[in-house]
């Protein structure tokens, strides 16, 4: 049993007994989030309390399903409900779960064994949450029932990601250590193996890629690369070997990353496969523009040449190119950050919330 499914205290699992006991049947919402400060923690804050200021259900996030009866569970992420925690938790709730990406090619181990495990462990969920059309199909050829699983995006933070006007960017810049002089591309994800240096690249996340778009990009303007995320080092490594400068920002706080964003010139996603990524929706509030490969929502969400640009999976050629563009053609560029300024409103985490309940929580409440 994997340590990260088991977070909460046996104070977790009595309070959750008693409050879920006092309850009436389906009347409360758990949205069970890691213990880790990461992404699904994020998520589950942003839906439970939208969620509860709407007043369309009572919400909690919780670290752990121990002692919750005959109530609502949302599970945020895959590891929370796979390879094989599903079997535990207790029948008598309404259980959702989770699966944002996954990938047989260049899978992990654990990765392949929740693959295997989708087609029982959907039969014990009500309903299966995806973020996008791609993985909705995945899902589909992996074993799970169309007619269980629903699509809803991620949202963003509309009051938290802002675009700001030139001189603040260069404040933001001088205050960052960044050149004035460069074109700043952004890369804010962790794409090395575990939580330690990360010099073993995460293949999903496409990092070799990134750091050949980047060289290319290099040959032709005066590139700096500005970093976030944990577990970095293959990054790092490689743009050292290719002289690109960089500084790189381990952030402990969640809410600190707007200001990174606001001192990018361009945003660039080299991924394999996404459920997300939550860059493509804080970039467009950002007012950054950003090339995209065809992964998770970006397809669902990028109108190519609107509102940003969209690269096929691996191709190195397209990414720099179309990177290009950007640096280039400003007066284009201005046009589709007011699009995608425009295309994130439907995005706000209130909206987002709303469908929740629209096409999940709903259906279970006060069965």
């Amino acid at each position: 049993m994997r340590l990260v499914t088991f977070a909460g205290t046996y104070l977790d699992w009595f309070g959750n007994l008693i409050y879920s006991a006092s309850r009436g049947p389906y009347s409360t919402l758990y949205y069970i989030v890691e213990s880790r400060d990461w992404s699904t923690k994020w998520d589950g804050r942003y839906i439970t309390k939208n969620l509860n200021r709407q007043g369309l259900v009572k919400a909690k996030t919780a670290t752990t399903y121990w002692g919750i009866r005959n109530q609502i569970i949302h599970l945020g992420s895959r590891n929370l409900f796979l390879p094989d925690v599903w079997r535990e938790i207790d029948a008598s709730n309404k259980i959702i779960f989770t699966w944002f990406h996954g990938t047989e090619e260049g899978g992990s181990p654990l990765e392949l064994a929740m693959i295997r495990d989708l087609p029982e462990a959907s039969k014990k969920a009500d309903i299966v949450h995806t973020s996008c059309a791609i993985s909705k199909e995945n899902l589909i050829k992996w074993g799970v029932p169309k007619d269980k699983i629903v699509v809803i995006p991620l949202g963003v933070d509309l009051a938290l990601f802002q675009a700001v006007p030139l001189e603040e960017k260069k404040k933001i810049r001088e205050h960052l250590g960044i050149p004035q002089n460069k074109i700043v591309i952004g890369s804010f994800q962790k794409d090395g193996t575990g939580w330690g240096e990360g010099f073993e690249p995460k293949w999903v996340k496409g990092p070799d890629i990134f750091i050949r778009a980047i060289d290319k990009l290099s040959r032709q303007y005066d590139i700096f690369v500005l970093l976030t995320g944990p577990a970095r080092g293959y990054i790092k490594r490689e743009l050292d070997k290719i002289d690109v400068p960089y500084k790189h920002y381990y952030l402990n706080n969640y809410l600190e990353i707007p200001r990174y964003y606001n001192a990018l010139d361009l945003y660039l996603v080299a991924s394999r496969a996404e459920g997300g990524p939550k860059a493509i929706l804080e970039s467009m509030a950002a007012g950054v523009p950003l090339v995209s490969t065809r992964v998770g929502m970006a397809p669902d969400t990028i109108i190519e040449g609107d509102n940003g640009f969209l690269a096929e999976v691996d191709n190195v050629e397209e990414l720099a190119n179309k990177a290009g563009k950007i640096i280039e053609d400003r007066t284009s560029t201005r046009t589709v950050v007011e699009n995608a300024l425009n295309t994130v409103k439907d995005y706000a985490w209130e909206k987002i919330a709303r469908k929740y309940y629209e096409r999940i929580y709903s259906n279970f409440l006060g069965e």
